[in-house]
């Protein structure tokens, strides 16, 4: 039977240099045709005998201008970064997989970013005479990768400015006296604002403005509380004449005939924001920052400060509107304290890996996503139960609406009740206002319980009913309350065999398991342990900033021959552990904690 001729790679489109190797691969040699991959060989003085057009074009040098010249001839200083693992990969045998390169190439303009692999060449008597590269571009992916991370910078001042928020409605709503939280309010102003005067004027008769509150850490007492001021002699003022915030400069503030701000001024003002405070009865005062640098309030500042000044005139304003901020406060507090916890977990909806046993877990978690169906997901400790749960919510009706969750092994059982409830003002010592539970956080979304064998039997029975009717009552309150939630639970416990000793309710047991869900350990999955150490190896290394990619030789053997009997977690711990220990581009591995 006839058998086909492998190309030449002399004949291959897109190549150069190819005549002297007569025996490429086949399917390597239709790979590295690929447009978007680059492909050079280079003997072992590290000039280059084959290039591929793609790789050329990544130079910004004619393929043939290449052939027979170096690699720092071609690439200039940025050679500098890769003759190292070029002579590594001849000295030692052994390929680099995996390595990242930023730099400038002197046929480009700009800076730019590569992914390289490096593999050894042998003779037909095993010398190594040559190299083969396989290089892929991703600046363009690291453009985006910035862009990102500008984006998320600008998340988290916005995280920084909401949590302010909530501090300061949190303060002005725990007491009556806002002269006495003022000093903390500011406080947590001047992390984000880094102002030096913080204060709140009250109109007075028309014509006067009270200093109500006070915060000049730099002088303390300067300015009397409480002392009376004419209306245009100050800056807030003139705020307040006009109705609408103002920032003012030094000049303008010099301009206004004021002993007052004569002595700021003194003191090195350079420059103050006023911002008026309105309730429905009208403008009452003044909300007033000033600092000793020019130019540090900016218009973008104005609508926060507006939403301080507006919490502000609401305390000074009734009680009735205090009330009302509390109860929204109350509710804010759980929200932000329950997302302030999940922003410190990375990647919640991604899963890794493509095993069977995986797949059929994922593909059950599809099919029921689209349902309101509750599901309980089984598993050992670390298999990524809560992942799940988070894919399902990601994928199901209510994704627009909050994933809460509760630990319930986490949290002792005499607080579970409180935690999942909430409850009234004086429900028990402590209680000194209402607070509003994660059930009731969790209406119009989904909640998920982890570890649901941990409930106690009395909340079992709450529980039962909120799945059921949809209602339930706060400790100490005989109001029910309605809610529409999705509940996804999980389990490491047998909860058939709770059921048969009465430590779990038989009724709600049936109710949670309408569809369930088998997380597979890694045991089960050991084709998905690659996948799962590239993917922690790079996340600890951009976490750490460090550049450890390669796998020492046997290390990935002994991750696969380990039975991981903490699953996931385990490994990602082991992992993290890898790349702190690591001072270079090779990922120290202890192998020895996982070979006894």
């Amino acid at each position: 039977m006839a058998t086909q001729q492998a190309p030449q790679w002399s004949q291959i489109k897109g190549w150069s240099g190819l005549g002297q190797y007569r025996k490429p691969e086949e399917l390597l040699a239709a790979f590295f045709s690929a447009s978007k991959v680059g492909f050079a060989i280079v003997d072992d003085q590290l000039r280059y005998q084959v290039i591929n057009d793609a790789l050329a074009a990544m130079n910004g040098i004619p393929a043939a201008d290449h052939l027979g010249k170096s690699v720092r001839e071609v690439l200039g200083e940025a050679a500098s970064h890769v003759e190292p693992m070029l002579h590594r990969v001849l000295l030692s045998g052994e390929p680099v997989l995996d390595a990242f390169l930023t730099t400038h190439i002197p046929a480009r303009r700009s800076v730019g970013h590569w992914i390289l692999h490096f593999f050894p060449l042998r003779d037909r008597s095993g010398k190594i005479n040559g190299i083969g590269e396989v290089v892929s571009e991703i600046t363009e992916q690291k453009a985006l990768q910035d862009k990102f991370a500008s984006v998320a910078s600008k998340l988290q001042q916005e995280k920084e400015r909401l949590e302010m928020l909530l501090e300061i409605s949190t303060a002005v709503t725990s007491s009556a006296d806002l002269q006495e939280v003022f000093p903390a309010i500011s406080s947590a102003i001047r992390r984000i604002v880094q102002q030096d005067w913080t204060n709140v004027s009250i109109l007075e008769k028309s014509n006067l403005m009270r200093m109500y509150a006070i915060d000049f850490p730099l002088e303390p007492g300067l300015i009397p509380q409480d002392a009376l001021i004419p209306l245009t002699q100050t800056a807030s003022g003139l705020t307040v004449l006009e109705g609408r915030p103002k920032i003012f400069t030094r000049d303008e503030l010099s301009a206004v005939d004021s002993p007052f701000l004569s002595r700021l001024l003194n003191r090195g003002i350079q420059s103050a924001c006023c911002v008026p405070l309105i309730t429905p009865r009208g403008t009452i005062g003044s909300f007033n920052l000033a600092s000793r640098k020019e130019d540090a309030f900016y218009p973008e500042d104005i609508g926060m400060l507006q939403q301080i000044a507006a919490l502000l005139a609401t305390a000074l304003d009734n009680t009735k509107a205090h009330s009302e901020i509390e109860e929204l406060t109350n509710r804010l507090t759980q929200e932000v304290r329950y997302n302030r916890n999940e922003n410190h977990v990375e990647n919640k909806t991604e899963i890794i890996g493509d095993s069977p046993a995986l797949v059929k877990a994922l593909q059950k978690a599809k099919t029921v996503a689209p349902s309101d169906a509750t599901v309980l997901i089984l598993g050992e400790s670390g298999t990524g139960k809560e992942l799940l749960a988070h894919a399902i919510h990601r994928l199901g009706l209510r994704r627009s609406s909050q994933l809460i969750k509760l630990s319930c092994a986490a949290i002792p059982s005499a607080l579970l009740e409180d935690e999942l409830l909430g409850h009234e003002e004086g429900a028990f010592a402590g209680a000194i206002s209402k607070r509003i539970g994660l059930l009731e956080l969790a209406d119009g979304g989904t909640l998920f319980l982890d570890e649901v064998g941990y409930l106690p039997l009395h909340l079992q029975t709450k529980l039962l009913r909120a799945l059921q009717d949809g209602e339930f009552e706060r400790l100490g309150s005989t109001e029910t309350v309605r809610v529409d939630v999705r509940l996804l639970a999980s389990t490491s416990a047998d909860l058939g065999a709770l059921v048969s000793t009465a430590q779990f309710r038989s009724d709600l047991y049936h109710r949670l398991n309408v569809f369930s869900i088998r997380m597979p350990t890694l045991r089960e999955r050991p084709q998905d342990i690659p996948l799962l150490v590239r993917f922690f190896v790079k996340k600890y290394a951009r976490r750490t900033n460090k550049n450890c990619a390669i796998m020492p030789t046997g290390a990935m053997d002994a991750l696969l021959n380990w039975n991981w009997p903490g699953n996931v977690r385990e490994l990602e711990n082991f992992i993290e552990r890898a790349v702190i220990l690591s001072n270079g581009p090779i990922l120290n591995v202890p192998i020895k904690e996982i070979s006894c």
